[in-house]
């Protein structure tokens, strides 16, 4: 069997990093008979100086990436339409606030401790994407933490606390000055990188000729 360590930077206010673990996780299963697979989520925040009230993400895309409302609506639209097919809740994509994600990055080191990372990401995907929460807010935070199987009260605990913050600002540190400044990016095996949401058959034959390098 061959192992495959892949570290994922990511940040939960990203649609692209959920759509790239779920294309992820089905090069995964295609190639499960012969590679063992170990999956580890590092902290990227988009909008790392947001602070207060969100704001409807439509109009804060368009003046991020310098485009108007009905293209950045397009780009949204086509981004449901592959989510779906990748069996993903993205239906309240475009009604989301811009929010900061600290917090929520604290909970998913935490989590990994308790051998949750994967499924409280991807609750965090599910809240932001799917319903529109805001994943800043402490209930939010709480019901994610929840709904991944873990304890709400040690959850509020670490909220409660500055647990996790300081290994979430090393985590942040490191990848950026790896040169990690866009994401979703899947390092492998701490040597090969992978940017973008990749289809499954690319990530399939990278791990394919990473395995045959190391072979």
């Amino acid at each position: 069997m061959t192992m495959i360590n892949i570290d994922i930077v990511s940040d939960i206010a990203c649609p692209w990093c959920a759509i790239g673990y779920a294309r992820l996780e089905r090069a995964m299963e295609k190639l499960a008979p012969k590679f063992d697979f170990t999956v580890q989520w590092h902290a990227f925040e988009l909008n790392p100086d947001h602070s207060g009230a969100g704001e409807p993400i439509l109009p804060a895309l368009a003046r991020k990436y310098g485009r108007s409302e009905d293209e950045m609506r397009a780009t949204q639209n086509q981004m449901m339409t592959i989510a779906k097919d990748l069996g993903l809740n993205f239906e309240k994509m475009q009604e989301r606030f811009t929010c900061n994600t600290f917090d929520a990055h604290r909970l998913v080191k935490w989590a990994g401790e308790q051998g949750r990372q994967t499924a409280m990401k991807q609750a965090l995907f599910d809240a932001y994407f799917g319903r529109a929460a805001n994943v800043s807010e402490r209930d939010v935070l709480l019901g994610c933490a929840e709904i991944a199987g873990l304890d709400p009260a040690k959850a509020a605990e670490v909220l409660d606390s500055d647990q996790y913050a300081e290994v979430v600002r090393k985590d942040e540190a490191t990848y950026q000055q790896a040169g990690v400044s866009a994401v979703p990016a899947f390092i492998i095996n701490n040597r090969y990188l992978i940017s973008g949401a990749q289809e499954p058959g690319a990530l399939i034959r990278a791990f394919e000729e990473i395995a045959a390098e190391s072979g």
